[in-house]
């Protein structure tokens, strides 16, 4: 006799997260720091069923040569997407600059999500409204895996 479990699938009826169903934003941390150089970047589910956000944003700084790197150990579960229902936020810090050398002025935050499988995206780049007018970015630049706990995440970046 075969016995299924409503568990796991379940999780593959949630659809990735994308931008057309996503609010998001970028602000200082602290608020009152003169430099925007820690950022918390926060997602909102804004459509009407639950989707997952697979691993952490890919973001871009400006015309940025590059994606900014993952931080490895910010997972909270690796391997476990972060679902959101309707009105659910999630949040991945964002270290601007890390003090390292090739120091540029960004304009612009780009956001990709990615998709169920490593390598690949879901939906659009999406524009992060900026918090400032200018990020003062450079290659030490860093990002946290999503979680639904934003003070965990800034954990990994305001100590750098």
């Amino acid at each position: 006799m075969t016995h299924r479990s409503g568990g796991s699938g379940d999780k593959a009826t949630v659809a990735a997260c994308s931008q057309e169903v996503l609010g998001v934003s970028a602000v200082k941390e602290p608020a009152d720091s003169k430099d925007a150089r820690h950022l918390l970047l926060s997602v909102q589910n804004a459509g009407d069923k639950k989707c997952n956000l697979y691993r952490y944003p890919l973001v871009r700084l400006g015309a940025g040569r590059t994606t900014a790197p993952v931080i490895k150990e910010s997972d909270p579960n690796p391997g476990v997407p972060v679902t959101l229902a309707p009105g659910e936020e999630a949040y991945a810090a964002l270290l601007v600059s890390g003090g390292a050398m090739d120091e540029y002025e960004a304009k612009s935050i780009t956001l990709s999500l990615q998709g169920r499988k490593p390598g690949s995206s879901a939906g659009k780049p999406i524009d992060v409204p900026m918090p400032v007018d200018t990020l003062y970015a450079d290659d030490g630049q860093r990002v946290t895996y999503w979680t639904t706990a934003p003070g965990f995440t800034l954990d990994f970046i305001m100590s750098k």
